[in-house]
């Protein structure tokens, strides 16, 4: 599983989790969820839950949680996983024979990100907050049908009628110098949309609002 979702942006609410450890009881299964974006909403109501909020969902599931998202960690390549200890001695095995373990620097960043103030947990909440609306406000007032995110820093705008998903992207990057991912890059059901995001400031993404409406689309 993976909510907070990559590419869609979507959540799921605490009831999905509760029918699936229902469901992975049943079929004994092993539950993977994927909480990379757990801290990267919007609203308190939309805040996230967790799989292992779920009473005994601790018997069969393992989280994955990432730093990169939360404290801006990316590529420092440091995460960590819970749950289950048998599924968490496991990957621990896993781990000692893939690789020799995080450099030290990294593990004490983390853990002072973690252990530290977490207003700048607040400030990014904030700032992409108000990034998504000057990208998904600004695309929906030129008439684009936008998937305004609840959470993640991404979000999913429907191509205009006559365009594929590939002939969008490539009309953003060739007219207007803009980066967007052809949603169908993650698989058949994303055919209808680019996916963009929030990762530059708000001055930047009302530029690139201005650029897509000169386009005439």
């Amino acid at each position: 599983m993976n909510y907070p979702n990559n590419p869609t942006a979507a959540t799921a609410p605490l009831s999905f989790y509760e029918e699936l450890v229902a469901w992975a009881r049943e079929h004994d299964v092993v539950i993977a969820s994927d909480n990379a974006y757990a801290d990267v909403y919007f609203d308190e109501e939309s805040k996230p839950p967790s799989v292992l909020s779920v009473p005994g969902a601790s018997e069969r599931a393992i989280e994955f949680y990432s730093l990169s998202k939360t404290y801006n960690m990316t590529g420092w390549r440091v995460a960590f996983a819970c749950g289950n200890p048998d599924l968490v001695a496991g990957l621990g095995k896993v781990k000692t024979n893939v690789d020799s373990g995080v450099f030290e620097a990294v593990q004490r960043a983390a853990i002072a990100a973690l252990a530290g103030d977490q207003t700048c947990v607040s400030e990014m909440r904030r700032i992409y907050r108000e990034r998504r609306d000057v990208l998904a406000g600004g695309l929906a007032a030129a008439g684009f049908d936008v998937i305004r995110p609840d959470a993640t820093f991404y979000m999913l705008v429907a191509n205009p009628a006559g365009y594929t998903s590939m002939e969008f992207a490539a009309r953003l990057l060739s007219d207007a110098h803009i980066v967007a991912t052809p949603a169908t890059g993650f698989g058949a059901a994303g055919e209808g949309y680019v996916r963009m995001t929030v990762c530059a400031p708000a001055e930047r993404l009302a530029e690139a609002v201005d650029r897509v409406k000169r386009l005439a689309l």
